[in-house]
């Protein structure tokens, strides 16, 4: 029983020497990469700089806002899906995810699906054996299969996807995507120490991870809490890595910048969500019900948004495999 305890978690968390390339399969495959680029902290500074966030953040009407009809009126009103004009050619026809469910970046690629109406198929990939993605040399997720060609990278997977469906102004607009790299190289960093902050919050996480995830039911039951356990001391280290000394105050700080960067605007795109939008929208769309998340909207101005953006992607269109 001992050595099958020892598998599974090290299955689980990956394999390697070292903490972090033993916890790889749950720290980066869902959580995001480990480095920070120049270009993230410019965002961050530049969006403090010019629009100072003052007080403390406790912006307890604006999330219990969230949680009443106003909701529902915000999302009548504003965020209607953008019209795709495109030809049936550029659509794509036969789409399928290969993703866990609580990755971050994939969930980027499914809010992108979900806003532009293309259905999808979904296959859960183990996180021990991959056995789902056996056949590709590339063994991280999301990976996307669109009329047999495979994509990889979920920036690039959405890269490509918009230059299908906007082949005449894709350029322009990809060409200015230094909020989609904040994303990618700043917010997604903020999660891990949130959502392992404390012993109970890790397990609360890994709940959701284990439950949603393609583990067999002896292999939800460790990794719940062992993986919880081993992800609850890693997220000290990874608090060290990116200098972050009060996770609640970066998580609630990068919220507070997404605000101030809408400007007054529904969305960042203006009248309808943008890529940028969109890709931090499907970032904290898996920890929006973990007590980090619910935390963030009692905490930030960030909730009309996020009420906003659900009532313009819509509802999931992806069909379990």
């Amino acid at each position: 029983m001992r050595r099958a305890t020892r598998l599974a978690v090290s299955g689980v968390l990956g394999g390697g020497a070292a903490d972090t390339a033993r916890l790889r399969p749950l720290q980066t495959a869902l959580y995001g990469s480990t480095t920070m680029t120049r270009e993230s902290r410019s965002f961050v500074s530049r969006r403090v700089c010019d629009h100072s966030l003052s007080g403390s953040f406790s912006h307890g009407v604006a999330g219990s806002r969230f949680f009443s009809a106003a909701a529902s009126a915000l999302a009548e009103n504003v965020g209607t899906k953008e019209p795709v004009k495109s030809s049936e050619q550029h659509m794509p026809k036969d789409v399928v995810l290969y993703q866990y469910e609580a990755c971050p970046f994939c969930n980027k690629v499914k809010a992108f699906l979900d806003y532009y109406d293309i259905p999808y198929k979904i296959v859960e990939v183990h996180p021990i054996s991959k056995k789902e993605i056996k056949w590709s040399d590339y063994k991280k997720v999301p990976i996307l299969k669109v009329d047999n060609e495979r994509m990889v990278d979920s920036s690039e997977i959405i890269d490509k996807l918009y230059k299908r469906i906007h082949p005449k102004s894709a350029d322009a607009v990809l060409d200015n995507d230094e909020d989609r790299k904040w994303v990618d190289n700043h917010l997604v960093h903020v999660l891990s120490p949130n959502i392992y902050k404390t012993v109970s919050e890790a397990i609360e996480s890994f709940d959701y991870i284990t439950t949603h995830g393609n583990f067999s039911s002896t292999e939800r039951i460790i990794a719940k809490y062992t993986g919880a356990a081993a992800m609850y001391l890693v997220s000290k280290k990874l608090k060290k890595r990116h200098n972050i000394t009060d996770a609640r105050g970066a998580l609630y700080e990068a919220a507070e910048t997404w605000v101030e960067a809408l400007n007054g605007r529904q969305f960042l795109g203006g009248l309808n969500p943008s890529l940028a939008d969109l890709a931090v929208f499907g970032v904290l769309r898996p920890i929006w019900h973990l007590k980090s998340g619910r935390d963030m909207v009692e905490n930030t101005r960030i909730g009309d948004w996020y009420a906003r953006m659900e009532g313009a992607v819509g509802n999931w269109l992806g069909r379990q495999c």
